[in-house]
């Protein structure tokens, strides 16, 4: 699975201009499920990402995660983070899960999220989908698992 984690001091997500979904500080998580993941994979993923050590201590380093922080998240899924750019202009998604399977696979992951103690909001699988948020920061990470 891949995610695009960003720190952020508020973000939320919105469809057909109503908004379903948002978070204070915390994290917005765009994630994709690839090829050949599984729940296992999403699980995983999900840990790390609730340890990922990207908010500020007293010192004002960046050694807390949001475990120890208490702040929430909004999950939204984004099949274009599988996007293969590698010949000519126009990005082939083909290393992306299947839907169903993908749509699956999120799930799998905001539940684990969820399970860790975090607040999870989300997005709507599928759906045209308008995010806004304020990164903190900035601080933009790129995970794999």
């Amino acid at each position: 699975m891949r995610a695009l984690v960003q720190r952020v001091s508020h973000a939320e997500v919105a469809v057909d201009g109503e908004v379903i979904g948002r978070t204070g500080p915390g994290l917005l998580i765009l994630v994709c499920a690839m090829q050949g993941d599984d729940e296992a994979r999403a699980r995983k993923l999900a840990e790390r990402i609730h340890r990922l050590r990207i908010f500020a201590d007293a010192e004002g380093r960046m050694n807390r995660s949001l475990a120890d922080t208490g702040g929430g998240a909004l999950v939204i899924s984004q099949f274009t983070l599988a996007a293969d750019t590698s010949r000519g202009n126009r990005p082939g998604f083909s290393t992306a899960a299947p839907p169903e399977e993908g749509r699956h696979l999120y799930e799998v992951f905001a539940d684990a999220l969820a399970n860790l103690g975090p607040a999870v909001a989300r997005g709507r699988f599928g759906a045209d989908m308008a995010v806004s948020l304020t990164n903190d920061g900035p601080v933009t990470i790129w995970i794999e698992s």
